[in-house]
This record gives structure tokens, sequence and C-alpha cells, in this order.
């Protein structure tokens, strides 16, 4: 005899959390997200019902099969997530579970769900972000985006956090760097400047030494020219 865990009937929506790739719809009206494993391919809204990725006629989440939306309990899991290379560029999301669940162990399988808020990471760089811009690669009809900072945004098609919010709808929030971020400061640095300020710093100092060294090279070259 197999046992079941009793029936929930929670007096208010489970929460969680879990990591997706923020996508902008090829015409720049949509905004959404795809998944960072079983149905990636299938951008989702704010508020989404999720289906079985593997075409079979029933609804999610299914005992018998794997399909729905999944999510951890802990906010730190799915942070933890964020540190492989493959998930660097995906976005922290906090969820509310709609609809019929599986709990587990670290989290839940379910059928519904709404995005409440998306944390976007910092720049590749490591300075903090400032857009959401195009990240090379999409879904069809999609484009990924991946945080950017003001000068590593130049040049590529991107949209404010606040744009993509709006485009996305339904009461979602969208905000720039996280709780967990760390950074070591020197004691004789001036207050407030942290490791991803500091990058940010020296690579503007090396693209300045660059461009002086340029100029050098050309006056130096003009004048033994004469």
């Amino acid at each position: 005899m197999r046992l079941r865990l009793p029936e929930e009937r929670p007096t208010e929506p489970p929460t969680g959390f879990k990591i997706a790739h923020p996508v902008l719809s090829h015409d720049g009206t949509r905004a959404g997200f795809t998944g960072v494993s079983l149905g990636g391919a299938l951008p989702y809204g704010v508020v989404a019902d999720a289906s079985c990725v593997y075409g079979r006629h029933h609804r999610s989440p299914a005992r018998r099969c794997d399909c729905g939306f999944h999510c951890v309990h802990e906010r730190a899991a799915a942070q933890a997530l964020l540190c492989t290379a493959e998930h660097r560029a995906a976005v922290l999301l906090d969820i509310t579970v709609l609809g019929a669940y599986i709990r587990f162990e670290l989290g839940f399988r379910y059928a519904r769900q709404r995005v409440r808020t998306a944390t976007v990471g910092p720049c590749t760089c490591g300075a903090r972000a400032v857009a959401l811009a195009d990240a090379g690669w999409g879904r069809p009809g999609w484009r990924a985006l991946t945080a950017a900072c003001a000068r590593c945004v130049q040049g590529r098609t991107s949209i404010s956090p606040t744009t993509f919010a709006r485009l996305a709808g339904d009461g979602l929030r969208v905000t720039t760097g996280s709780d967990t971020e760390t950074a070591t400061v020197d004691p004789g640095l001036p207050e407030g400047l942290g490791v991803p300020e500091l990058v940010a710093e020296a690579a503007l100092l090396q693209a300045r030494l660059d461009w002086f060294q340029s100029r050098l090279a050309r006056l130096e070259g003009g004048t033994a020219q004469s």
C-alpha cells in the first residue's frame, strides 16, 4: 500500500523562487521570460499556465510526468543556481504559486504562476546594470536579454528595467542588484566603492590610456615623417 501525503488547502497561495532569462518580442511590444531547463523553448508571461512540454494531453502537474512550472522554497537555493556558467545571465524571480501543485522537499511543481518580482544582477563587467540588452541569442519570435551597464549597453538593442516591467504588465516589479552581492573594499579607498565599481573604473582608465597611447603614436609618427 502506497501512502499519500494529505491534500493541502492553504489560506494563501504559496510562494517560491526560480531563475529565468528575460525575453523581448521581436517587435518590441511584449516582454516575458523563458526557463533554463524543461520548457525553455516556450517563453511565458508574468501570469501563465503550464502545459506538458512532451505534448501529452493531460493537465500539469501530472504525477507520472515531470511537466509544469518548477520553483524552490528558499531564495538562497535559487540564487545558488546563478553561480553556474550557463545561468550567469539569468534573473531571479519571486513568484506566487497558483492552481494545483505538488510539494517536494526543496520546492513545488505546479500548474499556474504569477511572477511578482524579477531581480536583475550586475553586468558581465561587474558594474551595476542600468538596462536589459540583447544577449545575442533567443527563441523564435523572442530576443533574449541580459543585464548591461551604461558603458556596455552602447550599440545594442536594449530597454530599461522600467520599460521591461511595463511591457510585461500584470504588476511585475523589476529591480537591479541583489542582497547577496558582496564587495571587498580597501580601507584606503573612498567609502561606497566596491569591486563592481572598481572594475568599471579600471576599464574606463584602461580605455583612456589606450586612447592616449594611440594619439601619442600618431604624433610621434607625424614628427618622424616631417
